[in-house]
């Protein structure tokens, strides 16, 4: 798999995987146990300024022609993450420290096998080059990764077609285009920190991002949709990636002007669980809210005969700092009796997988908690469209943006262990908290308890208002028990913007059987 850039007719840098036979973006398909071998051929060109290395005063030879310990990163730089994946944090696996792929290097492999006890789900791929990831992502750079086998673990699902949709942001097409008709006109612009287009808490104006499904632009003001043909009253499970950089998904869907039901049976890869195994419930709401980051498989039914349904993400409040991501349409649902069959279905008569071995990991007392913060701070506060630094603090460390050239963790864990964080949010926006190699238990929502059936890997933390008597957080039961979680990784906001800013750290995991002073 080639990674190519290039500036297409629009003027905007765009970035994309390609196949030998030109198959761009392609879904991964692998089962458990399966192992992967994946070629990267890195054939970015610099036309843009930007490919400037992190750290000039560290720069030597081995910087450039060491893929696995490279402390060189620019706009032409790139790497794999294979993001919701319980894989090694080490090179030639999920490392995203130190592995570089420079421009004009020799292919590098990507080598490792699918554990056998990975859920089976949706997952994505993407670059993680610190500081160049947004352009990389909101360029295209994506795909969607799929572990086979989710009827195994909800058999009710057996049998049924599926749809594949990865739905990414870019730069506007049309940023100083006038409203369509029907949307209001507002009287203001006002550009966020990141220089994208600040929410306004109205549900319209222009968006901070244009949005694509499968690549199909879906650009503003006139949100032109692709249809998606189905049969009438026919059930599919789609599954979805918000391979965004910066934008929420308040995903709905209408009939006229009815919300219809998504029955949602797995979260960033991981079916919905229990702590009775057999239970295999589809879980039937009008919406659901993805993170950056975050995926959903989820059942639709299509409309009746002669009917038009649609799928719409439906305005998300950022917070006074964040992005606009207003009302707007992603694709039309055409009933067609003539409908063609998706290109991939489920097994209609699925082998059940053997439960889990490990007690429910809500059950699971935690051997400590810890507590960790995002925050900002304008580099000029008397002009508040200034660039902002972004932090994510263990609670007790001074706030500093992540250094890529450190090699002491901010956190030491143990594997086999549980541990609890409270994430807080100790600004105006929203930030979606992800972290590599590892999924976690939604516990609490600011001191509240959530009953979540899902384990995720990334989760929105709610924004900072004036008058609350305090910080909004998340305490999450976080799952250190797999052995494959041994090893230094990060985690970070997965707004691109934020964490290309700054709002990262990092941990490492040790053996279960070294002591070691943990911090």
């Amino acid at each position: 798999m080639t990674i190519r850039n290039d500036r297409s007719r629009d003027g905007f840098l765009r970035f994309c995987y390609v196949l030998a036979d030109g198959t761009q973006a392609p879904t991964l398909r692998l089962h458990p146990g399966d192992f992967l071998v994946l070629h990267i051929k890195n054939e970015l060109t610099s036309l843009d300024s930007g490919a400037i290395p992190l750290n000039h005063n560290h720069m030597h030879a081995s910087s450039l022609t060491d893929p696995c310990n490279s402390n060189v990163m620019s706009l032409t730089s790139t790497n794999v993450h294979f993001h919701g994946l319980t894989i090694q944090p080490i090179c030639h696996q999920d490392d995203v420290l130190k592995t570089v792929i420079q421009t004009g290097s020799p292919s590098f492999e990507y080598r490792f096998r699918i554990p056998l006890n990975q859920p089976p789900g949706l997952y994505w791929y993407h670059p993680h080059i610190h500081g160049f990831s947004t352009p990389q992502v909101v360029g295209g750079a994506s795909g969607a990764l799929i572990i086979e086998g989710i009827e195994r673990a909800n058999p009710s699902v057996a049998g049924l077609p599926e749809r594949v949709l990865v739905i990414r942001d870019q730069d506007l097409l049309k940023p100083n285009a006038s409203p369509a008709k029907g949307d209001p006109v507002l009287l203001f612009k006002r550009k966020d920190t990141d220089g994208d287009a600040a929410n306004n808490g109205t549900g319209f104006g222009t968006p901070a991002k244009d949005l694509s499904i499968n690549y199909v632009p879906i650009p503003y003001p006139d949100y032109l949709r692709p249809s998606i043909s189905i049969k009438p009253r026919e059930h599919q499970l789609w599954r979805v990636v918000n391979a965004s950089s910066v934008t929420y998904l308040n995903l709905w869907m209408f009939v006229g002007d009815d919300p219809q039901l998504l029955g949602i049976i797995a979260v960033d890869g991981i079916p919905r669980v229990d702590r009775d195994p057999t239970k295999h419930a589809i879980d039937w709401r009008t919406h659901i809210v993805l993170a950056p980051g975050s995926r959903a498989e989820f059942v639709v039914i299509g409309p009746p005969p002669g009917v038009k349904g649609a799928l719409i993400t439906r305005t998300v409040d950022t917070g006074p700092s964040g992005e606009n991501d207003p009302n707007r349409p992603l694709a039309w649902l055409v009933a067609d009796n003539d409908a063609s069959e998706p290109s991939s279905r489920l097994s209609a008569s699925p082998v059940p997988l053997s439960p889990s071995t490990l007690p429910w990991l809500g059950d699971v007392t935690p051997v400590r908690t810890r507590k960790l913060y995002f925050s900002e701070k304008s580099t000029d506060p008397k002009n508040p469209g200034n660039a902002t630094e972004f932090y994510l603090t263990v609670d007790g460390q001074t706030p500093s943006r992540f250094d890529p050239t450190s090699n002491i963790p901010n956190i030491v864990a143990q594997q086999g262990t549980v541990e609890d964080w409270i994430i807080e949010n100790r600004s105006d926006e929203l930030h979606a908290f992800h972290i590599h190699q590892v999924h976690f238990l939604l516990m609490d929502a600011s001191g509240v308890p959530v009953a979540d059936r899902y384990l995720r890997d990334t989760i929105t933390v709610p924004y900072f208002k004036p008058g609350m008597s305090h910080y909004p957080s998340v305490r999450l039961r976080m799952d250190f028990r797999d052995p494959n979680a041994v090893g230094t990784f990060v985690y970070h906001c997965h707004l691109f913007e934020h964490e290309d800013g700054g709002m990262m750290g990092t941990i490492r995991v040790t053996p279960a059987h070294k002591d070691v002073d943990v911090p």
